[in-house]
């Protein structure tokens, strides 16, 4: 409980207050001190550094100086890795960062006398430079620019994504690595291990799917992809499974104009095999 001299102290500073605001103004409320602010920031484990952005050959640049009209160009560099600016002529501009570019053209105007002090603005309006290549069974195939770090999902879901008669696999090919060969199904998992970062000039490719082909007494025959390691009784479930009238020890398979009888479900699927359900005899 709040003691006598307590409740005393804070009447008297309530008194102080009021007799010393002007006829018809309000006592301030009195807050509670403001919480100290923290001066650092930790960072999640999971995140990652701002990416830089290496200029080069096709990319388009703005160029801007702060208040001053006369040098203001969008140009593109080019394959010597210079760009046209205004006063300074063709200027190195591949291989340094947008600040780094920013920064030397500033110094170059300064030491040339153009301008004192200048503030320049430099922009990336197309990045062209920096670019992964994907093929095949994919909605959209084709360039796709990297102006940051992507993984391999974020690329797939840029084209499209796999195609119905895609492939379940994805083939990465690098100038700085070995071949690698990733399941679609894995590159949800986000691990670096399944679903890595491509790097600029890297070869994305996705094949066209492997098919097999059911027929006889399924309730869904046709043809259909195969995944990896499909056996037969997965082959058999694709396809609707058997109908009533079909039975399991009346399956043949067509391999490569050899006809096989399975003796065990297990049996893997090859790319084109015909799977052939006949009738049960009751």
């Amino acid at each position: 409980m709040m003691k006598v001299r307590d409740i005393v102290a804070a009447l008297g500073l309530v008194f102080m207050c009021a007799t010393t605001l002007p006829a018809g103004a309000q006592a301030p409320a009195i807050l509670p001190p403001p919480r100290p602010v923290p001066t650092t920031v930790t960072p999640a484990p999971n995140d990652i550094p701002a990416p830089i952005y290496i200029l080069g050959p096709q990319d388009v640049i703005q160029v801007d100086a702060l208040g001053r009209n006369d040098f203001s160009t969008k140009a593109r560099i080019g394959a010597d890795g210079t760009v046209q600016l205004p006063f300074l002529g063709a200027f190195p501009a591949a291989d340094r960062s947008v600040v780094q570019l920013r920064d030397q053209i500033a110094e170059a105007l300064q030491k040339g006398g153009f301008f004192a002090k200048p503030i320049i603005q430099v922009e990336v309006i197309s990045f062209a430079s920096r670019y992964v290549t994907v093929l095949g069974a994919v909605g959209s195939p084709g360039l796709i620019p990297v102006e940051r770090p992507y993984r391999l999902s974020e690329i797939l879901a840029r084209v499209g994504g796999v195609r119905g008669d895609g492939a379940d696999y994805v083939v990465l090919r690098s100038a700085k690595g070995p071949e690698r060969t990733l399941q679609v199904k894995d590159l949800a998992t986000g691990d670096e291990t399944t679903d890595p970062y491509v790097q600029p000039g890297d070869k994305i490719f996705i094949p066209t799917a492997e098919i097999f082909y059911v027929k006889g007494q399924v309730k869904a025959p046709g043809s259909y992809p195969i995944t990896a390691n499909m056996t037969l009784v997965m082959a058999l479930a694709r396809g609707g499974g058997i109908t009533d009238l079909g039975s399991d020890s009346h399956i043949k398979i067509v391999r490569k104009n050899v006809t096989i009888t399975p003796k065990d479900l297990n049996i893997k699927i090859e790319p084109n095999d015909v799977i052939d359900v006949g009738e049960g005899f009751f």
